[in-house]
């Protein structure tokens, strides 16, 4: 077993393991363990109740954070004509065709979200097996595949994260960096579960929202009640 750090270990003593805080208090005490010397990602998680291996249950999407995540993404679009002009004027970092498909296939992978027009994703697609494992491939659940290049790239830019339920029928998202306010973590946080809420699939049978955390990039994970979400 890996040694754990020193601040590790001062990190973890401040923390219940077996308590389930609230939101606002878990936050502030996920704030007080990212003590690491750059500025922490604060994620969340979530267990919920599906069956991931059924695909009425699959839960996959999109959401603005109403703070972003402090982080600026790198946006790549796939688009032709004026839909390509209308991608660099809305600020996407590199647009085009066939250049930028070569490209990748050469091993360029300098972007974070790729959009593409529907019209192109037929070229997109020889890209399945290099952007798929990455979760870089464009879908129309999360807005990626669009003839509306512009509103994209700028929700991309303004803090749209994307969210989908693993095999085990967890979901980890970036909600904010550990220097914001704590209100605005705590919107995030609130936002991402209501998206979450909503998504929930009809054919979800019991409790849907099993168990929720929070933690910093280096800190240990804060259990969050999950009372208020049923």
């Amino acid at each position: 077993m890996a040694k754990k750090s020193k601040k590790y270990a001062d990190a973890l003593k401040l923390v219940d393991r077996e308590k389930a805080y609230g939101v606002s208090e878990a936050i502030e005490l996920v704030k007080k363990t990212a003590t690491a010397n750059f500025d922490e990602t604060v994620e969340m998680a979530a267990r919920l109740g599906v069956d991931p291996k059924k695909a009425d249950q699959q839960i996959r999407g999109a959401v603005v954070l109403p703070n972003g995540t402090g982080k600026t993404q790198s946006v790549l679009v796939f688009a032709k004509g004026e839909k390509a002009k209308e991608a660099e004027a809305a600020g996407a970092d590199f647009v085009g065709e066939e250049d930028l498909i070569n490209k990748i296939n050469q091993g360029w992978m300098d972007f974070d979200v790729v959009v593409a027009t529907p019209d192109m994703m037929a070229q997109v697609g020889k890209l399945g097996r290099v952007l798929g494992p990455k979760g870089l491939m464009p879908n129309p659940k999360t807005g990626t595949v669009t003839f509306d290049v512009t509103k994209a790239v700028e929700e991309i830019k303004a803090g749209k994260v994307e969210y989908r339920v693993d095999k085990s029928g967890n979901i980890h998202v970036p909600i904010g960096k550990a220097s914001f306010d704590n209100e605005k973590l705590e919107e995030n946080f609130r936002t991402m579960v209501e998206t979450l809420l909503k998504a929930k699939p009809a054919a979800a049978k019991g409790t849907y929202v099993r168990n929720v955390s929070v933690a910093a990039t280096m800190g240990p994970g804060v259990k969050v009640s999950t009372n208020e979400f049923k």
